[in-house]
């Protein structure tokens, strides 16, 4: 799942579609015994997104008795914030995940002086906006910059986003000249 989530959020995922669609059918079917709150919220934000049903309960080895998420996951900060990005995710009528917006917001917000790069960064951004309600290819550029401090990015893919970025940005200066000869 952090693959085709840093594939995702580099702005490269269209050359990988099919890759990425056959991966997320197979996670979708295959019931996975994961214990990571970070990789539980990466699953469910990422099928969701690509219309996979999830189950809000997925969250439910996070929570107490009571139904409210354990204190334990404000340790997580990469896991609160991948909850946070994930909740966002919720569909109408479906108010299990309304509390952990405002949960992992109060955490994340309390937890952000203290972290360092790039999480920082990737923290305030979310605060900002959050992922799933971001334009991709506008986030692109920030993650890039974010992606290559993160412990052990993939230099490969690393490479293709700047270069993909960059073609894109020549692609717009040139239509943009093109516009501008027109109109003058």
């Amino acid at each position: 799942m952090k693959l085709v989530d840093a594939i995702q959020r580099l702005g490269i995922a269209h050359l990988f579609e099919i890759q990425i669609g056959t991966a997320l059918c197979d996670i979708h079917e295959n019931e996975l015994n994961i214990s990571s709150l970070r990789e539980v919220a990466l699953r469910f934000c990422h099928l969701r997104e690509h219309v996979l049903w999830v189950s809000p309960d997925v969250f439910n080895k996070f929570r107490g008795e009571d139904g409210t998420f354990n204190e334990d996951i404000k340790n997580d900060p990469k896991g609160i914030l991948c909850l946070y990005n994930a909740a966002y995710m919720l569909t109408h009528g479906g108010p299990e995940l309304e509390g952990a917006i405002s949960l992992a917001r109060h955490h994340l917000e309390s937890l952000a002086p203290s972290l360092g790069s790039p999480l920082a960064e990737q923290v305030k951004h979310a605060l900002h906006v959050p992922l799933p309600r971001t334009y991709r290819r506008l986030d692109a550029l920030c993650y890039i910059l974010e992606y290559e401090q993160e412990e052990g990015p993939n230099p490969i893919l690393l490479e293709l986003a700047k270069l993909e970025f960059n073609l894109l940005q020549a692609v717009h200066l040139k239509e943009l000249k093109a516009i501008s000869e027109y109109f003058h």
